[in-house]
């Protein structure tokens, strides 16, 4: 299944359209700023991503669709809307927020590519097993740059989301050392040994760096009992392995099915995410 942007991306190498986006935002709105829609008048018609649905997107679609009617060389500069939310809309939100219009073409994808992709959060991704694969597939729609790394080159599928780019590392916990600054990471392995190497890996550039995210491992309790044993034989203290979290995903769901592990660890990382952004718009 496509993401909303690789369906966009794809239907505007040969059809214009109006994308939509949420600017200033004020009070209760059903969609955060930067959420965005983008709409056709192609025989297919139709509308491919969503700033909150109800009468709110279905007055954006209608303005989109009279400029596309317009034709190509009329109102081809941006522009905005302010909207009152309330009663008159069918709204109970009752903020208010601005509505940014453009017209679009095949021209723009790359440049819209990185626009609509930026500000994503870097996450880093050890393991090409099924839960792995799971995992991209999860992650596909959500604002997270993926990098996927393992020590078999061979694992990784050719058809990767447009937010996944994948990694070769021997030895695997070599590419700790290049991740992303504010990385979350992920560790899941093909084996015990390279996800205690990881985890070392990881630990180590938290003590030297201190700019990793949430470092999450799969796996048991008991599992993490042993690894914690080994890693306080390799020096590490218990204050520092308080940084990891293990097991993964969302206390309660039990599921063993890669797409059930997939969808609770990925729940909890917006959660984490979440709490991350209210710190520092706090501090």
């Amino acid at each position: 299944m496509l993401s909303d942007l690789e369906a966009f991306l794809l239907r505007l190498a040969t059809e214009r359209a109006v994308l939509v986006t949420v600017g200033a935002t004020r009070g209760s709105v059903p969609r955060e700023t930067g959420a965005w829609m983008a709409v056709f008048a192609g025989a297919a018609g139709g509308a491919v991503g969503t700033i909150g649905g109800g009468h709110l997107e279905w007055d954006a679609m209608r303005h989109a669709r009279e400029a596309l009617g317009r034709g190509a060389g009329e109102r081809s500069a941006p522009w905005s809307q302010a909207v009152t939310l309330g009663p008159s809309l069918g709204q109970c939100c009752g903020g208010a927020l601005v509505l940014q219009f453009e017209l679009v073409d095949a021209s723009c994808r790359e440049a819209l590519r990185q626009r609509l992709t930026h500000g994503h959060a870097p996450l880093a991704l050890f393991g090409g097993g099924h839960v792995g694969r799971a995992l991209v597939h999860a992650l596909a729609p959500l604002p997270f740059d993926v990098t996927w790394i393992d020590s078999r080159d061979e694992v990784f599928p050719h058809d990767l989301p447009l937010n996944v780019r994948t990694e070769y590392s021997e030895p695997v916990q070599l590419a700790v050392r290049d991740l992303a600054p504010r990385s979350s990471v992920l560790i899941m392995s093909f084996s015990h040994a390279e996800d205690l190497d990881i985890v070392a890996a990881c630990l180590q550039r938290q003590r030297q760096h201190e700019d990793l995210g949430f470092v999450g491992l799969i796996g048991s309790k008991t599992k993490w009992a042993t690894f914690r044993r080994r890693l306080r034989q390799r020096g590490f203290s218990e204050a520092e392995l308080a940084r990891i979290t293990c097991p993964i995903g969302l206390p309660g769901i039990q599921g063993k099915a890669p797409a059930v592990i997939a969808a609770s660890v990925v729940a909890q990382l917006l959660l984490v995410c979440e709490a991350t952004a209210d710190e520092r718009l706090t501090s």
